[in-house]
């Protein structure tokens, strides 16, 4: 985990948890390596931290194929779009939205490179990040129909928890140091 291990170790103090549990989050559990190197890339991109979303890239490349890496990639960018239309329509409570076509193109849902559970798994971990319940209840049933099971949903969930996390504490790095000032 060369590039991964860097990362963590640029994570501050204030996120030492999230150093220690992007480590364990990506060992063993439910998800076979396509699944747990999938989540973890789709959730790198949809967290938008550049250095993350590299360093987790080539990571992934050295435990998985090309086809999870493209599915990873493009469950990120739909649910990008995904989300937004479909929580707006989840918050705004009006039935005559949910009546009108969405006319947006979602092919790839149905065109996957790998494993089709695969991919619904990485949009369900993006979902959650983008706090779209909507699309979060859609793809967890999707993934149950799919023949995975609540361990293979919880373990995904876990992993974009804490590479969204991991995000956050990457930026916490960057903050200039806090000032204590002695009453004096």
């Amino acid at each position: 985990m060369a590039a991964l291990e860097q990362l963590r170790e640029q994570l501050p103090e204030p996120a030492r948890d999230l150093k220690l549990n992007l480590q364990s989050v990506l060992q063993g559990g439910a998800l076979n390596d396509d699944q747990r190197w999938g989540v973890a890339v789709a959730s790198a991109i949809a967290a938008r931290q550049p250095d993350l979303r590299d360093a987790m890239l080539a990571e992934a490349t050295l435990h998985v194929s090309r086809a999870v890496l493209e599915d990873a990639q493009a469950a990120a960018a739909l649910m990008a779009m995904n989300n937004v239309f479909y929580r707006f329509r989840h918050l705004i409570e009006r039935p005559s939205y949910a009546e009108k076509p969405a006319r947006l193109r979602m092919n790839r849902l149905a065109k996957t490179a790998g494993a089709k559970v695969d991919f619904e798994l990485f949009c369900l971990a993006v979902s959650a990040i983008h706090n779209c319940p909507a699309c979060v209840v859609s793809h967890e049933h999707a993934v149950i129909a799919g023949g995975l099971t609540e361990d293979h949903v919880h373990d995904a969930i876990r992993i974009a928890s804490v590479v969204s996390g991991a995000a956050l504490g990457l930026e916490l790095g960057a903050l200039p140091p806090v000032v204590v000032e002695t009453a004096g």
